[in-house]
């Protein structure tokens, strides 16, 4: 098959994760807009390298390379070997990372480039790999520069990233805010093992997600004796050994309950039975500088849940304090504890915070409100009067 679109993203695909969603979403608009398409993504043992689907062909990288930067190198020449068969049909390629975008970005394309960025490796790798030198992120950086430079268009989902990517040198005219969104779901049946009374984490477990301050939080509410954290990690039981060990430290692990890589249907069901969402993230540069746009945030509010979430730029330009839940200042247990204890307190204002913020997704931040701003990226760059400009 000749595609006219591919979207690349060294990411997972499909997971439990957030970007799995966002992943869903925007390839399948692009995928929309024109005809079919391949997708280019990361594999894992059962899932297969190449799928079909009617005019839609999945390709997955599975090579064995254990170091970070090797592998993203040779996923880059993967990704090349992809690009090539579609050099003369192709005419937009959507990527999500320096990885992607290097072969995308060649001399004597004739496609146009949508670089989407939902996070700057060269500052998220000094929080997922502590151990990288100064050297090795100062190179990442310079590369993601160079890939900004000669896209056509950069798609970030919150306007802190946008200032993130302008401080890169983008112009303030190729950058396009294209929010994450959520589907807000029907009634959804009590999952059969949910205790009476739970607060709900939903996301990954990397360091700046801030569970270390959740727990340190709950250990707080030991007198609310009825209360059970339930934590829906996206990742694999094993990664959790770190966290689950601080929980037994502070005496909580008895009442935390942990259910891992849940389908994102099931998730849904457990926010939407939780007395509140909590999104504790921590206040470092990942969060600040660069920036971040939490999807379980949005998903919570579709669920008609409250929120009590870490009082970041980012944060608050999904949810206000006291309309759709709280927010508190980051990394501070003490603070997060007692809000989560207001919420308790008051139901009746809970539960309308919780229909305050299903209110907020339905009006503005929906899948099919970011897919229309994102289409309209798409025809924007492919506008004949726009050919000839680099």
């Amino acid at each position: 098959m000749r595609h006219r679109a591919a979207y690349f993203a060294f990411d997972r695909f499909p997971s439990s994760k957030g970007s799995a969603v966002h992943i869903a979403q925007m390839a399948e608009e692009l995928f929309g807009c024109f005809g079919g398409g391949l997708l280019g993504v990361l594999g894992a043992p059962g899932l297969p390298r190449y799928q079909r689907e009617g005019d839609r062909e999945i390709a997955r990288f599975d090579a064995a390379v254990p170091n970070l930067i090797d592998r993203a190198e040779a996923y880059s020449a993967w990704v090349a070997d992809h690009l090539e068969p579609h050099r003369e049909t192709l005419e937009v390629c959507h990527v999500r990372d320096p990885w992607s975008a290097l072969p995308a970005v060649a001399d004597g394309r004739r496609h146009r480039v949508v670089y989407e960025v939902n996070g700057l490796p060269s500052i998220e790798m000094a929080h997922t790999w502590p151990w990288a030198s100064r050297e090795t992120l100062g190179k990442v950086r310079e590369l993601e520069r160079y890939c900004l430079a000669r896209c056509d268009a950069v798609v970030v989902p919150s306007r802190i990233i946008g200032a993130a990517v302008r401080g890169l040198g983008v112009p303030e005219g190729r950058i396009r805010l294209v929010p994450n969104g959520a589907e807000v779901p029907g009634p959804a049946a009590r999952p059969a093992d949910a205790p009476g009374r739970y607060i709900a984490y939903v996301g990954a477990l990397q360091p700046w997600q801030g569970l270390d301050v959740l727990m340190r939080a709950f250990a707080r509410l030991a007198d609310l004796e009825d209360l059970r954290l339930v934590v829906c990690a996206s990742v694999p039981e094993r990664r959790a050994k770190p966290v689950r060990r601080m929980a037994e430290r502070l005496g909580v692990a008895g009442r935390t309950e942990w259910r891992f890589e849940l389908p994102h249907r099931e998730v849904a069901a457990w926010l939407a039975h939780a007395a509140a969402s909590v999104a504790p993230l921590t206040g470092c540069a990942r969060n600040l500088d660069q920036g971040c746009a939490p999807l379980k945030v949005i998903e919570s509010m579709a669920a008609g849940v409250p929120v009590v979430a870490s009082d970041l730029p980012a944060v608050r330009e999904l949810m206000a304090d006291g309309e759709h839940g709280r927010l508190v200042p980051a990394d501070r247990p003490a603070e997060l504890a007692r809000a989560v204890r207001i919420l308790l307190e008051y139901p009746e204002e809970a539960a309308a915070m919780g229909r305050r913020g299903r209110a907020r997704v339905e009006e503005g931040l929906t899948w099919a409100r970011s897919r229309a701003l994102l289409a309209e990226v798409y025809r924007e760059i492919a506008a004949p009067d726009r050919r000839g400009e680099r």
